[in-house]
């Protein structure tokens, strides 16, 4: 949500399963950082209506950025299994409100030239990550500080995992004290922490 912060954008989920269903997914997750809405009943209503119904009763994985007179300006369906490429979204939004692209770039500056913590237990992760979720409770369940960033919402984060992890965006990553564990390695966390 941080990426899209600067660009005057409110970003929406909906899905046509019922309320507590997705309450149910957005727990499971730790925390959605946006509004999500129910097109249950009549199911899929919405869905129809924007073209994106499945013939065996299931919704695409559909995107729509509508602009501020209620004008469909971009769509995107892909892959259920595949995540969105926000960068794209981002560009498509800054052709739409070029006012909101400025505001983006000050606060791009801003997350890109943050200090990242240098000492202590980091974990890098993502709101969304399963094993994110594990490492916090992990770290909670043991009575741990520890610092998190989201690699999403800080661009230097995101490098820094990158030159760690070959390249790749790993999460969870954790930096203990300058030492770095790619990934959801309990056993190595547990060995640098002298936890038994």
């Amino acid at each position: 949500m941080a990426q899209f912060a600067g660009l005057n954008t409110q970003v929406l989920g909906i899905s046509i399963d019922h309320v507590p269903c997705l309450q149910a997914w957005a727990e499971s997750l730790g925390k959605i950082d946006y509004p999500l809405l129910s097109d249950f009943w009549p199911h899929g209503a919405a869905a129809v209506k924007y073209g994106v119904m499945r013939s065996d009763g299931r919704s695409e994985r559909a995107i729509f950025l509508i602009d501020k007179d209620g004008i469909i300006r971009y769509i995107d369906i892909h892959n259920i299994d595949e995540q969105p490429d926000n960068e794209v979204l981002r560009a498509e939004i800054r052709k739409m409100d070029p006012e909101a692209a400025a505001n983006e770039s000050t606060l791009s500056r801003e997350l890109a030239t943050m200090e990242l913590p240098s000492s202590g237990n980091v974990l890098y992760c993502t709101r969304w990550c399963p094993d994110c979720r594990r490492a916090r409770a992990w770290f909670e369940s043991h009575n741990l500080p520890f610092t998190e960033v989201d690699v999403n919402a800080v661009p230097s984060a995101a490098a820094k995992v990158r030159s760690w992890a070959d390249g790749k965006l790993i999460t969870p990553t954790f930096d203990i004290d300058g030492t770095i564990i790619i990934d959801y390695d309990l056993d190595r966390l547990a060995e640098v922490l002298n936890i038994s």
